[in-house]
């Protein structure tokens, strides 16, 4: 047992070598994620998380987020860096489960996170978010699923759109695959690219 457990440091040891992964903007500015370098997760690049909160701005503050494929948590924590109260993430992978809530917890913000383990499509706990305050929606799925579960997004994305309180605000990332125009109140969207990703962002 204890040499599994060396093995285990040590992967993640090697983890936070090999991958610069940080939170860019904030408080938090700098600090460093752990990630798993699995492509599933497809973290949102730097690059284009910044120029997407230099979009949002000083509305992320006294936001709740919500991290629809939360994958290794970055856009949920870099929202909190930036002044959003709470976060919750989803995410069907329960290793990343754990690698959400140890990043959480390395950052000091492990109080301002909840971690679901849950297939994001059939969760159905929208009561659990709160009623009196903005939400901060990120949807930034495999690229994929745009097109072999175009439906099934657009059907959640309108669930939470309709769910959630005036003034939230939503960010979704795709490609050049798909139609911003079938989103909810589709002419409210400020579409920007940054190839390969495209991202919408919009304020209800």
């Amino acid at each position: 047992m204890k040499r599994t457990k060396n093995r285990q440091s040590d992967a993640l040891a090697s983890v936070r070598e090999t991958v610069d992964l940080r939170i860019v903007g904030g408080k938090l500015r700098g600090r460093p994620l752990a990630y798993s370098g699995d492509e599933r997760t497809r973290p949102m690049k730097d690059r284009v998380r910044e120029a997407v909160f230099n979009l949002l701005g000083p509305r992320v503050v006294g936001c709740h987020a919500v991290d629809l494929f939360a994958g290794t948590g970055a856009l949920g924590l870099e929202a909190i860096s930036r002044g959003a109260v709470h976060a919750t993430f989803l995410e069907r992978h329960l290793p990343t489960c754990k690698l959400i809530e140890s990043n959480a917890a390395q950052l000091g913000v492990g109080e301002q996170v909840d971690v679901q383990f849950a297939d994001t499509f059939k969760w159905n706990k929208l009561e659990q978010l709160p009623a009196d305050r903005a939400w901060l929606v990120f949807c930034s799925p495999p690229y994929e699923f745009y097109v072999s579960r175009r439906d099934d997004l657009l059907q959640l994305i309108e669930r939470f759109h309709a769910a959630a309180p005036d003034g939230s605000l939503f960010v979704v990332e795709a490609d050049e695959r798909f139609d911003y125009g079938l989103l909810p109140s589709a002419e409210q969207w400020d579409v920007r690219p940054y190839l390969p990703a495209v991202v919408g962002v919009m304020e209800k």
